[in-house]
């Protein structure tokens, strides 16, 4: 688990083919300000928003494979480039932002980003099965950064949502590189998710009158 709040920018150093075409690559990652002192191999770390498991590490970098199915899913792992960087969660950490899987739900758009006042407006479509997920004031992963929707309105190709994104997330992010056009990395809220479950999985077989009581 992870929060959404980038402890680091990192960058993809190389990007080395496992195999054939139809096979993952490894990823040499540069950790930059991102304190590797506690992590061992196996560990997790968030990168662009996508957990991946460490399999080296050396001083200062880690590698990670990546399968041909994250690369199909995600965005920004496939070649050399900057990299929102977060470690995975422990029970003494400070739950910052939101409970953040590091399971990339779904691919957006960026449709408008810029500065207003001493902010910036990011807008992002979002493919139109995540639209049900985004509500005012929810909360969202756009490539491993946790924010906050402040609007949400739905299209017939999707559902566009907007995010106001103070000074401060904006110079400790990748995002600062956005413009439009660009694709992001999205997971929508966890809750959400199970809640959304929950009410299409209608009525368990033995829900009945007389079924014995659980609690």
């Amino acid at each position: 688990m992870f929060t959404g709040i980038v402890a680091a920018v990192g960058r993809i150093e190389s990007v080395s083919p496992l195999g054939d075409a139809d096979a993952g690559v490894r990823l040499r990652i540069a950790a930059g300000a991102l304190n590797l002192s506690d992590v061992a191999l196996g560990d997790s770390i968030a990168i662009q928003g996508a957990c991946m498991t460490v399999v080296a590490l050396e001083a200062g970098q880690f590698d990670v494979d990546v399968s041909r199915e994250s690369l199909d899913k995600t965005v920004g792992l496939d070649r050399p480039g900057r990299v929102n960087l977060e470690k995975a969660l422990t029970l003494a950490d400070r739950l910052g932002g939101h409970l953040v899987s590091g399971h990339v739900d779904g691919l957006g758009e960026v449709t408008h980003f810029a500065p207003v006042g001493e902010s910036h407006e990011l807008r992002i479509r979002a493919p139109r099965e995540l639209g049900k997920y985004l509500a005012y004031k929810g909360s969202v992963v756009v490539n491993g950064v946790s924010l906050t929707v402040n609007r949400v309105t739905d299209q017939a190709d999707g559902c566009e949502f907007s995010i106001n994104l103070i000074p401060h997330t904006v110079e400790v992010t990748t995002l600062q590189e956005l413009q439009a056009g660009a694709r992001v990395n999205l997971e929508i809220d966890l809750i959400a998710r199970y809640v959304e479950r929950m009410l299409s999985a209608g009525a368990l077989p033995d829900a009945r009158p007389d079924a014995p009581s659980l609690t």
